[in-house]
């Protein structure tokens, strides 16, 4: 199964530099029965964009908390053994929490696919949204319009190899 775990450059450094990304339980994005419906769709490829794209907006909640984070969204993409995640069933009813998977322990980076992240000339836009999140969470239209934003930078495609090239 392919996951997506939401990151920031820091914490990429920290799984860089520990070989792995933990310990667990891990917060991951995946194609869950809840996404399909929600999603509407059978095409895989977009059904994993979607699951990408939670990825991205839970990164956006952690550089949010993280006042010292770059400002530039990260997710790793990891296959795992479908039993490895599992979503809470529950969990399906909550818009907020669509896609979502937990991972029990810690994977492997040797486990990652790629790595998604912003470019450089996203961080403007990226730190604006991450200012804003509170206040869309409240339900200021502007300050959604605001975090939306950072949503119009695609995340840009790394190999695993890249990694010291992205953190360094």
């Amino acid at each position: 199964m392919r996951v997506y775990v939401p990151l920031t450059l820091p914490g990429l450094a920290q799984a860089h530099k520990a070989g792995e990304l933990g310990p667990g339980p891990l917060t991951a994005y995946a194609v869950t029965p809840g996404l399909r419906e929600w999603y509407v769709s059978d095409d895989i490829e977009e059904l994993e964009y979607a699951a990408l794209s939670r990825a991205a907006a839970a990164s956006l909640r952690l550089i949010a908390g993280d006042p010292g984070a770059a400002r530039r969204r990260v997710v790793v993409a990891l296959d795992v053994p479908d039993k490895a995640a599992s979503a809470d069933p529950d969990a399906g009813l909550d818009a907020a929490s669509v896609g979502e998977v937990r991972i029990a322990g810690p994977v492997p980076l040797t486990k990652a696919a790629a790595v998604h992240a912003d470019s450089e000339d996203a961080e403007a836009d990226v730190s604006a949204a991450a200012d804003a999140l509170g206040a869309a969470d409240q339900g200021d239209d502007d300050a959604q319009f605001t975090v939306d934003g950072a949503e119009d930078h695609e995340l840009l495609w790394f190999g695993v190899q890249e990694i010291p090239g992205l953190i360094g």
